[in-house]
């Protein structure tokens, strides 16, 4: 039986957790907004039409900050299209997603539900057709508290106060040639810097993230990436950066790798922002927004992203999770928050249906997804300050990466409340691990206070409506704690939570 191990202390901090990492992603595409957050008649929905189950799932989940409305969404969106009374609203053919946009859910109903959900919205500008013009307006909008045409016009709409939001991301996934008014890095570096400029002068309170490579595999990556901040260094706060994860191979050991493939592709990116502030003589660090990322390669065809006839709100990537993606999306959150220091925002996309955590059906059940359960699992758990991790685990060599330890961990302390959580994943096909865990300095006086584990025997288990239970954390009876030392056996394929307290148990 492998044994593996994991030492942190107290004066090796990484970083403050930004518990921006823990956002999501809701896009004007299928079934993710019109019967899955709103669908007026539900039996669950409220007098502004949100979906009652759909809204304590996501309050389950626990997502900090909800990136809207795209996605490719954005890149042929007209910001007042939808606000204003909803019998005004034109219906619009949607040329990213060939579907039809009735406009009936806009910016003023997305931050509603935001305020019920209890979750920072994060607001995106549509670069590709329209540019700083459109995207000013629209600040002013939404932030200013009154006294201009724009402002005045929300408060027409019934909403008084400024809606605040501080959060803004320039355009999306410019790069790609899918995209909506495709630009090269060169002329998008100069729209997003003329856009921040405006919006800038519009309310200066705001956070500004301008687009990185839409995965790691483009042509242009890396050049891209240095061309865009050549040109809007100075005004933007973040850098984006998007992934799927693939098992294309059907290859459990191989799919693994994404993961080790995730952290690289965030290295790198650290790389090239630290370039360019090096050029200008900098002190200024770009942060990352990892705001597009999930398993997402069963409903990766055209098919399954267009439906012909221009339908509104059809099922598009409705893909369906099992344990190994689960396992995926855990590792991925660990890598997160391993990179805090300078990922300081992430999206899991999306939230509802489209490669979402949660499913519904019309007029029928909400559930959730077995990726569901890892990600409620860190963003409850997942507070305070990451330590530096020094971690020991026997590894395999695998065609993705080079090595590949069947251990990934990481380690967050609260020193508010003296709780340690210990995120770990077992990625050993058959064998448990022995993990021993010293938390030196963190309080020698420790009792445990949650060990979870997801784990199934059937790897290709999932959850369903009928049978929405099927995968979900259980207790781990296998832990002790004495002391500062935790030993916890890993099953094999499992992903972890161990929670301990410094101090007494009445404490």
């Amino acid at each position: 039986m492998p044994d593996a191990s994991i030492v942190v202390d107290r004066d090796f901090v990484l970083s403050e957790l930004d518990r921006r990492i823990f956002g999501a992603f809701v896009e004007h595409m299928g079934r993710c907004v019109y019967g899955g957050i709103y669908e007026p008649g539900h039996p669950t929905a409220d007098e502004q039409g949100l979906r009652g189950d759909v809204m304590a799932l996501t309050r389950e989940l626990g997502p900090t900050i909800i990136r809207y409305p795209g996605g490719n969404f954005l890149s042929g969106y007209d910001w007042e299209d939808g606000v204003g009374p909803r019998e005004k609203r034109p219906v619009r053919r949607d040329l990213a997603w060939s579907s039809t946009e009735t406009n009936q859910f806009g910016t003023n109903e997305f931050i509603a539900w935001c305020r019920k959900a209890g979750v920072e919205p994060m607001l995106g500008v549509n670069l590709g057709s329209r540019g700083p013009d459109a995207a000013r307006r629209f600040l002013e909008y939404c932030n200013h508290a009154g006294g201009s045409t724009l402002s005045d016009l929300r408060r027409a709409h019934g909403y008084t106060e400024p809606h605040g939001v501080r959060f803004w991301c320039l355009g999306n996934e410019m790069d790609g040639p899918w995209q909506i008014c495709h630009r090269t890095a060169e002329e998008y570096g100069r729209a997003a810097l003329e856009t921040a400029k405006v919006m800038r002068w519009t309310d200066p309170t705001i956070q500004l993230a301008a687009c990185g490579s839409s995965h790691r595999n483009m042509a242009s990556y890396g050049a891209w990436e240095y061309a865009v901040l050549d040109h809007c260094f100075d005004e933007v706060d973040f850098i984006s950066l998007h992934t799927y994860f693939r098992n294309d191979a059907d290859d459990l050991a191989e799919y693994f790798g994404v993961i080790e493939l995730m952290d690289a592709f965030i290295k790198e990116v650290v790389a090239i922002c630290d370039a360019v502030a090096a050029k200008r003589r900098s002190p200024k660090r770009i942060m990352l927004s990892f705001d597009e990322w999930n398993v997402w390669y069963r409903t990766h065809r055209i098919e399954h992203m267009r439906k012909p006839g221009w339908p509104v709100a059809p099922r598009l990537i409705e893909e369906v999770y099992n344990v190994e993606d689960a396992l995926i999306v855990g590792g991925a959150l660990i890598t997160l928050i391993n990179n805090a220091d300078r990922v300081r925002a992430a999206c899991l996309a999306q939230l509802v249906n489209v490669i979402g955590p949660i499913m519904t059906e019309p007029g029928g059940a909400a559930w959730r997804q077995t990726i569901f359960h890892p990600f409620a699992l860190a963003a409850r758990h997942g507070r305070g300050r990451v330590m530096q991790a020094r971690i020991t685990s026997p590894a395999y060599t695998a065609k993705a990466f080079p090595e590949i330890p069947y251990l990934a961990a990481a380690v967050v302390d609260d020193p508010a409340d003296g709780t340690t959580a210990v995120f770990a994943l077992n990625r050993h096909p058959t064998e448990p691990l022995d993990l021993s865990v010293a938390l030196r300095g963190l309080g020698a006086q420790r009792h445990l206070l949650s060990a979870q584990e997801l784990h199934h025997a059937n790897l290709r288990a999932v959850n369903t409506k009928d049978l929405p239970h099927t995968v979900a954390p259980r207790d781990n009876p296998d832990v002790s704690v004495a002391g500062e030392r935790i030993s916890v056996r890993l099953k094999p394929l499992s992903w972890n939570v161990i929670v301990t307290r410094a101090g007494s148990m009445a404490g």
